[in-house]
Parts: C-alpha cells; structure tokens; sequence
C-alpha cells in the first residue's frame, strides 16, 4: 500500500498534504519524558528464543531498562516470574501505514494490476481517503498513530515503521518508530513513490547523498507493487535502476511485480526485501517471489502493511508468509520464520546492535507468549495476539496480563495504566509507560476517534 493520495486532485486536503512526502531528512529528536521502569530488577522463566536458538527453559533478567542476563541456570538475586510461555525478542514490523489502522478490513471488489489501480478506485476515496481527511481535521494530532501502535503493541510488536513524520515525529513514541529517530539517532529515509521527472528529484537525491555519505543505513521504499507482467510496474523497475537507488541501504517494499531476473539484480546489489503477502494477494491476486529473493541471498523482513487489505496483525502476517513460501516451493524453518520478524528484521532496519535479539546489555524489548507446542519457534509461529502475555519496551511493562503487570510493576496506578478485556482474557495497558501524564490512555484515543468517525476498527477482534 502506498499513502500518497490518488484519484482527482491529488494534491488537495490534508491527507495529501501530511502524507505525500515520506520522511526524507533527518528529523529532530523527540521530547523525551522521565521513565518509569519497574521499581526493581526481575527474571522471567520460560521457554527462550536466544540468538544461538531455542531452550525449551531458561532465564531471562531485566535490570535497568536492558537485558542483565540470559542464562539456563536460575538467577538467585532477583525476583523470578513462572511464565509457562515462550519468551523472545518483541516483533518488528517493518512496512505499515500505522495512521489507516483505525479503519475496518476492506473487501476489495476486484483484483488491480498496481497500486494505482485501486489509488484511483471510487472504494479507496469513499473507505480511506475522504475519512482520513476528516480524521486529521476532527481528531489531535497523533490519535491515530496512538491507537495503531496500541494495535501493534497487544500483538507483540515493540517496533514499526512507516509512521508520518507528520503524525510522530515531535512526539516521544508508544511501539519504537524504527524509520525515524532510534537510539540516538536518526538513520533511515522514507519515500512513498519515486520521483517523476523533476518532481520529487531532490527529495530523492539528498537521500541517495545521505547513504553514500554512509548517514543514512535504512531507505524504505515502496516498489513495483502490482502484478507480475504490469508494464507500470516494469516501467517504475527501470527506472528505479536508472536513478541508482539500488544500494546496500536500499528496503524494496512489495517488489510483488518483480521477476527472477530483477530480484537477482537487487540482490546482487545488496538490497533488502520487505514483504507483506496477505495485503499483496488480497489486491492483485498473487505476491512477491519471496522464495526466489531467499534463494538469490536477500534479506527478507515481513511487514503487516495496513488493516483495510492486509493482516490485523505481524502474528497472522507469519502464517500468510509460511504457506506462500511452500506454495512457491521454498518452505522454510520455523526459526527462520520467526527471524523476519526479529533478527532479519532489526538487520534489515539499521538496528541490529540494539534490537532483534535477546542478549545482555540491549535493551528489555521482549515478548512472552502462551506456549502451546514443544519447539518453541513453533508455538510462536501458531499464536495469534490473544497468546500475548506480556510485552516489554526498554524494560517497561507495557501490556500484559493484570496478575502479572501488577506484580511486575510494583502494582503501578495512573491515568494512562487502565484494565482491558482482550480476547476474553484480563489484561492492562500502560500508554504512558515512557513516563508524563500528557499521554492520552486507549480509552481517550478511542472516544476521540469514534466521535469523529464511528466506524473505526476494533483492536480487540
């Protein structure tokens, strides 16, 4: 899915104006509130997702905001919590539009040859364009990118991209924002379309200025999202190509109209490939060769793309991913699987010294899932979002079952920390777990968002 507007008058109402231009330069960094970590250190037993593979037991200790400790052996200084489940690196979502997550699945009456097809549909400006510009002239800034990353976060996801520098990026973030500023930092680019002509070209060449200059190691880019044999899309292709965008720092987006031959031309280029197969099959009918980039060596990360075609979540987006690649002939492990959306993912993204993985000294990004089969990849790759038990941000509890938030946080109370039912299951939800009490809590998101627009999607469904 791409956000620029399309259909008449491209370039009216707020929606063109706030989405249209990506996130081309390096942005300030964000305002940032005192933490609020849990009062002391603690340990969570259960099976572990290391980098060297899976323990059916182990020991995870979290201390100060990072991972202290991952050891086999039980740690007799902290506090242990029993969690029976499956415990790895929090899931990363690497191609979204987190602002169209407040709308409801679409169906889309018909199958389109590129992502201009269906930009043009009278179904895309009556179901997204037209109640996005009503939203960001009804709603404040930032609830809609609130709610979606409360979507993310309760299916395990502590990390997303494709957030509007319009929407976040002045904000201190809920889930990590992984295209804007991270750990100090601000290193990867976004651009929605390529340029045409001189439209767009300076954009684009301060980009490609920044990743020879080695500023910039991310460049988000969506590409060739159509069917295989489209001529616009086999036009875009070339002309990518001819612009040199394919570099080493280079995250193709979609790819889906790209043949053998041209996935191994960004292969050998170094790029990266960032797939999203439910929204893919669900607009043109069939999806990218992600087997084929596998085997051509390129590094493949899954993203959730956006509610109205693609998956309610990364955790649903993993079983799409694992039947297209049987059916491409290309099955993989479910280690490797669980990998797109961690390790392959943060290396995908720039951030491989700090996420992705569970190792002492990074940051306490984590994720515990019910288990409910004997390897441990397995399990996660069965769970959908009501396995969620508990999900971590830089050593924050920010969700998780009631019992175990309560315990974890020192039976922490506030305006931001409210009680849901989700998935019949009693859990709570800390929005504020940066710290401040100037963050809106989901219940405030919601009643800002259905006032304006009662046909916003559920999160919990």
């Amino acid at each position: 899915m791409a956000a620029a507007l399309s259909g008449a008058s491209p370039s009216r109402g707020p929606f063109a104006r706030a989405y249209r231009r990506g996130i081309p330069d390096e942005l300030p960094e964000p305002a940032r509130r005192p933490r609020a970590l849990p009062p002391a250190p603690f340990a969570l037993h259960g099976a572990v997702v290391t980098p060297d593979g899976a323990w059916s037991s182990g020991y995870v200790t979290v201390a100060n905001g990072l991972v202290d400790r991952v050891s086999k052996r039980r740690p007799g200084d902290v506090a242990v919590l029993e969690t029976d489940g499956v415990i790895l690196p929090g899931l990363l979502d690497l191609h979204g539009h987190p602002e169209f997550n407040v709308f409801a699945a679409w169906e889309p009456p018909k199958l389109y040859a590129n992502r201009y097809a269906w930009r043009r549909s009278a179904p895309y400006r009556a179901l997204v364009r037209d109640p996005q510009n009503l939203l960001l002239t009804q709603v404040p800034p930032r609830t809609q990118t609130r709610y979606a990353e409360v979507r993310a976060l309760v299916g395990g996801v502590t990390g997303i991209q494709g957030a509007s520098g319009a929407s976040s990026a002045t904000s201190e973030p809920l889930v990590r924002n992984l295209d804007q500023w991270a750990f100090g930092s601000h290193r990867a680019r976004a651009m929605i379309d390529l340029p045409s002509g001189s439209f767009g070209l300076p954009t684009y060449e301060r980009i490609k200025d920044r990743i020879t200059a080695g500023e910039v190691d991310a460049f988000y880019l969506h590409l060739s999202e159509g069917r295989r044999g489209d001529e616009v899309s086999a036009k875009e292709f070339r002309h990518f190509l001819d612009l040199g965008a394919a570099t080493p720092a280079t995250n193709i987006i979609h790819g889906s109209a790209l043949g053998v031959d041209d996935l191994h031309t960004v292969a050998e280029a170094g790029c990266r490939l960032v797939w999203s197969p439910q929204s893919n099959l669900r607009l043109y009918g069939e999806t990218t060769l992600a087997g084929e980039a596998l085997a051509a060596g390129m590094p493949v990360a899954l993203g959730a793309d956006w509610l109205p075609s693609g998956s309610t979540s990364l955790l649903a987006e993993l079983k799409v991913a694992r039947r297209e690649l049987a059916r491409q002939g290309h099955p993989v492990a479910a280690a490797d699987l669980v990998a797109m959306v961690t390790s392959v993912a943060a290396r995908v993204a720039g951030l491989a010294d700090h996420l992705g993985a569970l190792a002492p000294g990074r940051p306490a990004d984590l994720l515990v899932l019910e288990r409910h089969h004997a390897d441990p990849y397995e399990s996660v790759c069965l769970a959908d979002p009501s396995w969620v038990e508990l999900v971590c941000i830089g050593g924050d509890v920010t969700y998780g079952r009631a019992d175990w938030f309560d315990r974890l946080s020192g039976q922490a109370t506030g305006t931001t920390i409210e009680d849901l039912l989700a998935w019949g299951r009693p859990m709570r939800l800390d929005t504020g777990f940066q710290g401040g009490g100037d963050v809106p809590s989901l219940s405030t998101v919601r009643s800002l968002l259905t006032a304006a627009y009662p046909a916003v999607g559920p999160i919990f469904a």
